[in-house]
């Protein structure tokens, strides 16, 4: 773990630590920031790798856009989705990413909450979508997440009124997994990710993928060839077959 960079990243075993790191901001989310993220949840899934806990340093999690930056985007910003786009790849990234929040996890903070596969919260964790009081929406996926993890009719209370809510009332509500005593987040998201590097790997990667598949309404034709095809590309058959190939194709004519 490098102590300067945006992002830090640190090998737990089979679980991988990456921690948001611009605690003089509360960890918001600038273009510097997420191109770092798109960077470390963009490559290859690290061999060995079982699950991902997400964290920011200096007892946030993430408190929001960096707002003088926002104030300057326009229409093609908005369109490129620069953090939708961040918060689809950590969304559909192979295995588990787990959010330990401490402290805010606010506008673009909470969107990147929800992104992740479980939440835990620390008592000391604040969640709220208050784009509404800047004259914008939120524009990075609460308005679909949010309302699939929670129903439609808390996700219109925190969007319509950009309310704070605090750990208890959004475990109640189903916003976070588990709440755990103040500066404990990131330790009770260490045992989760390390229960599920004890599970079958391929069983979770494709439960994820199915489960993910489903909560996005994704054509399920595509899943299905992609789990029959990783299947098939396993069995004694397909080997028998394409060495049988291989050798027909290695004799002279």
């Amino acid at each position: 773990m490098t102590g300067d960079a945006l992002v830090l990243t640190e090998t737990r075993g089979p679980v991988d630590v990456v921690t948001v790191n611009r605690p003089a901001k509360r960890n918001a989310l600038d273009l510097a920031l997420v191109r770092e993220l798109h960077r470390v949840f963009g490559g290859d899934v690290r061999g060995g790798v079982r699950a991902v806990v997400l964290t920011g340093a200096g007892g946030h999690f993430a408190a929001g856009a960096d707002i003088a930056e926002l104030e300057r985007r326009g229409l093609d910003d908005a369109l490129a989705s620069i953090n939708g786009a961040l918060f689809r790849r950590i969304e559909e990234f192979p295995v588990p990413v787990i959010a330990a929040v401490e402290g805010y996890a606010l506008g673009g903070g909470c969107e990147l909450a929800l992104a992740c596969d479980l939440r835990v919260a620390s008592e000391t964790a604040r969640f709220a979508q208050p784009e509404v009081g800047l004259g914008i929406v939120p524009g990075a996926g609460a308005l679909y997440r949010l309302p699939r993890l929670i129903g439609m009719g808390a996700a219109k209370d925190l969007v319509y009124t950009g309310r704070r809510v605090a750990a208890d009332e959004a475990l109640r509500i189903g916003l976070v997994n588990r709440v755990v005593p103040a500066g404990r987040a990131l330790a009770a998201a260490l045992e989760i990710a390390e229960t599920i590097s004890d599970q079958g790997a391929a069983a979770v990667r494709l439960a994820k993928l199915a489960l993910g598949a489903q909560a996005r309404g994704t054509d399920y034709g595509s899943i299905l060839e992609r789990m029959a095809q990783g299947i098939l590309f396993e069995s004694e058959d397909k080997h028998r077959r394409m060495k049988d190939f291989l050798d027909r194709k290695g004799r002279p004519r």
